[in-house]
Parts: structure tokens; sequence; C-alpha cells
């Protein structure tokens, strides 16, 4: 990976007008926005549909698009829905915040509507569409219509011999259920056609897309009900052990995710293909995958099925670098990143070393007073991707009051913070000048946000997943401001770095008052989206 920087921002965080960030025109805005701070990425958090407890991490599929993120401007465009029926529903009054309860009773009703026009319109369209996404999009689509069916309960509560797949079951309730199984099989369809054409405005911006891939999938999915022999589930598919992570930083519990574990051995067998499958329609969506929990791969948290708290789990060995080189070399298109946060042994290190992978290195951990951290720039090397925090992190003004004042003391010392620049500007500075390969900054550090902010808090159940940007906040100063930052640290993207030299060329000002975006269209000669 060439020395590159971008941001992190969750597609539901951006500020689309109806309760949730979507793949409409906030999203190509935001493309605009990075293309003119001179970035390269745009890193986002899983985009599969969401369940209870609305986590990314915790989806119906690992495979399926989130429902949320459709676009109903683009649907009216497209003439699937009328403008009234959309602005109708009362999206809620919190521009900064997601509520998935408003979501969850509206979005599918119009999602529905749509479909009654589209699935006929578009027969042929989809059923190519459903022919090419035949190994996973069959199962989804039944599995969402018997969830529906019975009342949304989780697939271990369903009757018996659609639990454990009979087949005879299967087909009858395909039969019975095939108006939703069309409805959903036509959401994919539109997921699919509106991603496909935001990452193709992306790439013509010079702007890829990282996506985050969760190690484990959630037990309530279609992938653990279509694939039940991949995962350590009893003869009932009940789980035997589930997934968390012993105490640590973020929890004296530690965390209990409840993710039922991979049967690793047989997967092995088949030469890792459930896994090969997974990345490649990950592959489709994103110009690279940074692996979540990698550690995992070398050793993982194995817990009692009904233990109350990650506390009683034990160590276990994973698959390492018999997977790694699978997914390397089958995927040797692909850049991957490792996240290897977490309790670091010896052997997750030459894991680590041994595939070659970048790691990840975050400010907000380097700054300890009570010993010295690799986080720390000075010890990075350039195969690692540094952040100033994650989507696990409290924003970096946050942080600087909830961490140890020694702490933050040390980091202000180290970076020569002031408040002339801006504490989370020396921060973003810190990250940029190191010699890390990329750099990646959360959007809430760029605009200098808060506690308000915070995506996700490890080990708390509630008020995550929720905050979202406001409209006009991308301002042409802000990009201007990160891409002389960037420029000046040898990050800026070649698209910027091209159109910078055509418009010195013209030497034709941007007009008064024009947003990021304009900026940028100004210089292609485009109207903006």
């Amino acid at each position: 990976m060439k020395r590159s920087s971008g941001i992190l921002l969750p597609i539901s965080a951006l500020p689309a007008p109806y309760g949730i960030g979507t793949l409409g025109r906030a999203a190509f805005e935001f493309v605009d926005f990075l293309a003119a701070a001179g970035q390269s990425w745009w890193q986002v958090l899983p985009v599969g549909p969401t369940s209870y407890g609305d986590s990314p991490y915790q989806s119906l599929s690992t495979f399926a698009g989130n429902p949320y993120f459709i676009d109903f401007d683009m649907l009216v465009e497209d003439g699937l829905l009328r403008a009234d029926e959309v602005r109708a529903v009362d999206w809620g009054a919190d521009e900064t915040q997601v509520d998935y309860g408003i979501l969850y009773e509206h979005r599918f009703a119009l999602l529905a509507k749509a479909a009654e026009k589209g699935l006929k319109r578009d027969a042929a369209a989809v059923a190519a569409f459903a022919s090419e996404k035949r190994g996973w999009l069959e199962d989804y689509a039944l599995f969402m219509a018997l969830k529906r069916h019975f009342a949304m309960k989780p697939w271990m509560e369903w009757p018996e011999e659609v639990r454990l797949r009979k087949a005879e079951a299967l087909e009858r309730y395909r039969t019975v259920l095939s108006e939703d199984v069309a409805l959903f099989t036509y959401i994919q369809y539109l997921f699919y056609r509106q991603w496909a054409a935001l990452r193709a405005y992306a790439r013509e911006r010079g702007v890829g897309i990282i996506g985050d891939l969760p190690i484990y999938v959630a037990m309530d999915s279609a992938d653990v009900w279509a694939s039940p022999e991949s995962f350590q589930l009893d003869e009932k598919n009940v789980p035997i052990a589930v997934a968390g992570v012993p105490p640590d930083y973020f929890s004296a519990d530690g965390q209990l995710w409840g993710n039922p574990l991979y049967r690793w051995e047989d997967m092995k067998k088949d030469g890792f293909g459930w896994w090969i499958r997974r990345v490649e329609g990950a592959a489709e969506l994103f110009d690279v995958l940074r692996i979540d929990h990698f550690r995992g791969f070398e050793s993982y948290w194995a817990v009692p099925y009904g233990a109350a708290t990650a506390r009683c789990g034990q160590w276990v060995k994973g698959p390492g670098m018999d997977l790694v080189n699978v997914l390397t070399q089958w995927f040797y298109h692909v850049d991957f990143i490792a996240e290897d946060l977490g309790v670091l042994t010896p052997e997750v290190r030459r894991l680590l070393a041994d595939s070659g992978l970048p790691g990840m290195k975050v400010l907000e951990f380097a700054f300890d007073r009570r010993e010295q951290s690799d986080y720390m720039p000075h010890t990075y090397e350039r195969n690692c991707v540094c952040y100033v925090g994650t989507h696990d992190n409290a924003p970096v003004l946050a942080w600087r009051e909830e961490a140890d004042a020694a702490d933050v003391a040390v980091a202000e010392r180290y970076l020569g913070l002031n408040d002339a620049e801006g504490f989370h500007w020396g921060m973003i500075r810190g990250g940029m000048s190191s010699v890390a390969n990329l750099f990646v900054a959360q959007l809430q550090d760029i605009l200098g946000l808060g506690a308000e902010s915070r995506m996700n808090t490890p080990g708390v159940s509630g008020g995550n997943w929720r905050w979202r940007t406001v409209q006009g906040a991308l301002t042409l100063e802000l990009a201007e401001k990160l891409a002389s930052m960037t420029r000046l640290y040898g990050r800026e993207s070649a698209y910027h770095r091209d159109t910078r030299a055509r418009r010195q060329k013209t030497a034709a000002p941007a007009p008064a008052g024009a947003g990021a975006s304009g900026a940028v269209d100004e210089i292609e000669g485009k109207e903006s989206v």
C-alpha cells in the first residue's frame, strides 16, 4: 500500500434526510470532500443488515447489504416511490442520532412499495442478479422471510423442521412465503445497484473503500443457519462455546460477544471454502479489507455457552497461517489490514510478521506514562496503519478529558500539542507525519467533536452506533486545511495532485461560497451530485 491517508466514517453516520446515512447524495458528496481534501481512502464499518442491538458486527448476513442504507431519493428518481410517500414519515427530530426503532417501523414498508413496481419492471435484471448471487442470496431471502413469519424470533427458536433445515419443510415454506422471498431478493438488488454506483463514482475520484470484515458472524444469521456444519454447534444446532475476549482495557469482565465459533479443522479439510466465498463477496464491495480481531486466527477466546461473563473462557489455537496463506494467495489482488489490537502474545506477533500484512497502531493507546508503548510513532515500521482512534475509541477531544492527566501530558510533550493548533489537529499531525504507509482519522476528530459523537463503547449494550454528522459540516475550508497537511506529509492522493495541477494551470478560482463538492466539480467541469 502506497503512502496515503483516509477518513473513517460509517455509512450510517452520513447526513441523509431519512433517519440514517444512505448510499445517496450525502455519500457522493462525502466522496467529493475526500477528493478535495487529498484523501485516498474512505473506511467504513460492516455494511450488512443489523438486528437487535443495532451493531454492524452482529449482522443477519455476512454477504447481504443493509436495507437501511438504500437511498429513498434515488428510488424516487427511479420511479419506484413518490416523494410524498417518503416525506409523509416522521424520521425523527434529532439529525445527530439514528433512531433505529423508527427505521424498523417504516423502512421496510416503503421498500415493499418500491418492490411492487420494481419486481415486474426489473424482472430480467433481478433474475440475473439472483443467479449471480445464488451462493448466498437464496438462503438469505428465505431466512428473512422465515424471520418475518416467525415474528422475528431468532432462528434457534423456530420449529425444529426449519431450524434443522429439513428439505421438505424448506421447499414448503419457500412456496408459502414466496412474496417475502421475492421482496428480500429485490431489496438486495437495490442495495447492490446503489453500492456499485457509489463505488464507481469514488474510483473516478481516486478514492478507494476500506471495508471491515468481522472475524465472526452472528449466531442469529443466515450464515450460521445455512451452514451449521461450519460452526461449533451440537446435533440440535445449539452452540457448544461462543466467542469473546478476556478482561482487558475496555472491560474487567472481558467481552462476551456470543458469536458461534468455527470448526477450524473441518474448514481446513475443504481448503477453507466458506472463508473463500465470504472474502470473495466482500471483495465485490471493497478495495481493501480490514480483518477484525486478527489475533483470533492465532488463538481465540472460547467461552462455554451459557456463561454469564467472558471470564471463564480459555485460549484455543486458531488456523494461523493455514488460513492466512489461503486468503492472501487466493485474493492476491486484494489488500488486507490486520486488526491486531488486544492481547498481543509473541505468537500473535509472529503470525502478523509471517503474514506480511500491515497491523494497526492507535495513537490514543500510545502515551501510557508507566511504560514504553509500541504505539508511539517513533517505533513504527512503514508496513502499518496509524489511527488516532478507531470506532471503539472515544473521539480524541473526549479522550483528552477522560484519560489520565499524566498520559495526556505525555502526548502533549511528545507531539508538541498546543491550543493554537488545536489538540485534535496536533494528534492528526502526529499520525499524518509518521512513517506508517496509511493514516486514518475518524471524521469526528477532523471535526473536533467530543464525547457526544462516540460511535461505540465496547462492553456497553445501549446507545451505540447512533452518531451522525450534520449537513454543512464538511466545508471547503476544512477540505483545504486537511489537504494542506496531507500534501505536507507526502500523503496527497494522485487524483488531488493532478486536479490541483490542472487548477493551477488554468488559474480558474472556485466560485465564492462553493462547498467541498463544488470545488472538485469546478475542477472537473461537472455539475454537483
